[in-house]
C-alpha cells in the first residue's frame, strides 16, 4: 500500500499524490485534537503507524528544519497524552484502579505509533546519518523517554502488554541516540562530550513537580525516582539543582510511601554527589535535619530508608569520629546513635526491631572507638534484644550478635567491666535458643555466634570469663549448650 492510498483513506489532503509530510502531519493532528470518541482516536493512531511503517523515507524526512521537528514533536506530544494518567484532585494524590482501567491499552496504541517513527527514524539514520536526521532525534528522544518509562513500571495502570511495548520503544531510543544503554541515553558520552537527555526530561518533568501539582499526575514521581537512579556520578552533581528539591518535597509528603520514594531518592544523590556541592547552599544540613525528624516514626519501611541515607550523610558533614581529633566532642553521629538507642530500648513491634537491630551494626562499625559514649545504652540494649525472639527467622537477634560482635572488638578496653551482665545475657540466651523449636539450621548458626562473643569477652576479660565458664556444673547444661561453652574453654588462655 503507498502513501497516496493510505492518504486517501485517512481523507488527508485534496490530492493525496502531492501532499507533503509537514501537510500530513498536520491535518492528522488537527484530526486527532479535534475528535472526542476515543475508539476513532484509537483508530487514527492505528492508520498513522501504518502511513509511518509504509511511507519511503525520503517523504518522511524531505529536509529536516524547525518546521518539520516541531510537527513531529506536536503529534508526538498530541498521542503520548492520550495516554496520559487522569489527573488526579485529592490530597492523596492516589486515584482507584478503575480509574486506569483504559490506560495500558491507549498505551499500547500510542507505542505501536511511536515505535513505527522510531523504526524509520533509525532507518533514515543508517541510509544517512545527517545532522538533520540527527537532531530530529534529539527533538523526541526526551518524550519518548519519558513516555516509556511512564508505561515501563509495574503500576496500576499498566499490564504485561503494555510494559513490553513501553521496554521496546526505550530499547529504540537507547539505540537512536546512539547510546549502550540506558544510563549513557541519560547521562551521555564524557568522552565524546556528547549530552544526554537527562537535562530535557527534567525540563518536561519540572513544571509537574512543584508543591502544588506534583500530585496531581501519580506517575510522575515514579518517572522521576526511576530517571534519577540511572544517573549516577559524576554526571548526576551537574543536575543537582533540578533534583534535589523534588526529592526533598516528596519526602516531606505524609503518606509513607511518599517518604520512602524520596528518600530513596536523596540517597541516590548523597551518594552520587560530590560532598562539595552538597554541603554548598546549606543543602547537607537541611537534608540533615529532614531525614532526623523522620526518625520519629514507626513505619519499619521508612527507618529502613532514612538510617541508612543519614548515616552516609553523616560522614559528609561530620569527620568520622574515630579519625577526630578530639574524640571527647560529641557529633551529630552520637546524636543519631542516642536517638536509635533510645527508640530501640522502648520498641516491641518486631518489624522494627529488626531495622533497627541490623542498622545499630552499621552504626557501630562506622563510628569506631567513639562507640565508648554509648556502652551503657548499647549494653541494654543488646541484653534486652537478646532475651526477645523474632522467629521464625531471628533476623533481629542475628543482628544483635553481630552489633555485640563488633563492640567487643572495636570497644574492647573497656569491655571487661560489663563481662558479668554480657556473659549471663549470652549464656540465657544459649539455654533459650538451644530449647526453642528453630531450623537446626538457624538455630546453629545463632549458637554459633553467640559462641563467638562468649570468646571475644573472654579475650576482653583476659582469661577470667574462662575461669568461671570451667566452674559450671556440667550436668545442669543441655549438650548443644555445653559445646558452645566447651568451645571458649578450650580456647588457649588469655594473659
Amino acid at each position: 500500500m503507498d502513501v497516496a492510498q493510505i492518504l486517501q483513506e485517512m481523507k488527508i489532503g485534496d490530492a493525496p499524490d502531492s501532499c507533503s509530510v509537514l501537510a500530513a502531519l498536520n491535518c492528522i493532528h488537527e484530526r486527532f485534537e479535534v475528535e472526542e470518541d476515543p475508539e476513532r482516536r484509537a483508530s487514527i493512531l492505528e492508520e498513522t503507524a501504518e502511513l509511518l511503517s509504509h511511507a519511503p523515507l525520503d517523504w518522511l524526512f524531505p529536509e529536516v528544519n524547525a518546521d518539520l521537528r516541531g510537527q513531529y514533536l506536536g503529534l508526538v506530544n498530541s498521542f503520548t497524552h492520550f495516554a496520559a494518567l487522569p489527573v488526579c484532585d485529592t490530597d492523596s494524590g492516589t486515584l482507584p484502579a478503575k480509574s486506569y482501567e483504559d490506560i495500558p491499552a491507549k498505551a499500547q496504541a500510542v507505542s505501536a505509533v511511536l515505535l513505527a517513527l522510531s523504526v524509520q527514524i533509525q532507518k533514515a539514520l543508517d541510509d544517512q546519518n545527517t545532522p538533520s536526521i540527527r537532531s530530529l532525534v534529539r527533538t523526541l528522544a526526551p518524550t519518548f523517554c519519558i513516555f516509556s518509562i511512564t508505561h515501563l513500571q509495574e503500576q496500576p495502570w499498566t499490564n504485561s502488554p503494555s510494559r513490553k511495548n513501553s521496554l521496546e520503544l526505550l530499547t529504540s531510543v537507547v539505540g537512536l541516540t546512539g547510546s549502550r544503554s540506558v544510563q549513557e541515553l541519560l547521562s551521555g558520552k564524557a568522552d565524546e562530550d556528547q549530552k544526554g537527555v537527562l537535562g530535557p526530561v527534567l525540563d518536561t518533568l519540572q513544571p509537574e513537580l512543584t508543591k502544588e501539582s506534583w500530585k496531581r499526575n501519580q506517575a510522575v514521581k515514579h518517572v522521576f525516582s526511576w530517571v534519577l537512579v540511572q544517573v549516577r556520578r559524576p554526571s548526576l552533581s551537574d543536575y543537582l539543582e533540578k533534583v534535589f528539591p523534588p526529592s526533598l518535597l516528596i519526602s516531606d509528603d505524609y503518606r509513607t510511601e511518599n517518604k520512602v520514594l524520596g528518600v530513596h531518592c536523596l540517597h541516590h544523590i548523597v551518594r552520587n554527589v560530590p560532598a562539595a556541592d552538597l554541603m554548598q547552599f546549606n543543602r547537607a544540613q537541611v537534608l540533615y535535619h529532614a531525614l532526623f525528624n523522620h526518625l520519629h516514626t514507626s513505619e519499619a519501611a521508612l527507618i529502613q530508608v532514612v538510617l541508612p541515607c543519614l548515616l552516609d550523610l553523616l560522614s559528609i558533614i561530620e569527620k568520622p569520629p574515630v579519625y577526630s581529633s578530639l574524640p571527647h566532642k560529641t557529633n551529630r553521629f552520637d546524636d543519631v546513635l542516642r536517638h536509635i538507642l533510645t527508640y530501640m530500648e522502648m520498641e516491641h513491634k518486631l518489624d522494627l526491631r529488626r531495622v533497627y537491630a541490623k542498622n545499630l551494626v552499621l552504626f557501630i562499625e562506622r563510628m569506631g572507638i567513639v562507640i565508648i559514649r554509648h556502652l551503657k545504652r548499647l549494653e541494654r540494649v543488646i541484653v534486652g534484644y537478646l532475651e526477645v525472639s523474632d522467629a521464625p527467622e531471628e533476623k533481629a537477634r542475628l543482628s544483635i550478635l553481630d552489633a555485640l560482635q563488633k563492640t567487643l572488638q572495636i570497644a574492647w578496653p573497656r569491655m571487661e567491666r560489663k563481662m558479668d551482665s554480657l556473659a549471663k545475657s549470652l549464656l540465657r540466651f544459649l539455654v533459650d535458643v538451644s530449647s526453642e523449636s528453630l531450623p537446626n539450621q538457624l538455630k546453629e548458626q545463632l549458637m554459633t555466634r553467640a559462641s563467638h562473643c562468649l570468646l571475644l569477652l573472654d579475650h576482653c576479660s583476659k582469661g577470667r570469663l574462662q575461669i568461671l565458664l570451667r566452674e559450671l556444673d556440667s550436668s545442669c547444661v543441655s549438650e548443644p549448650v555445653l559445646k558452645c561453652i566447651q568451645k571458649v574453654t578450650a580456647a588457649p588462655l588469655c594473659q
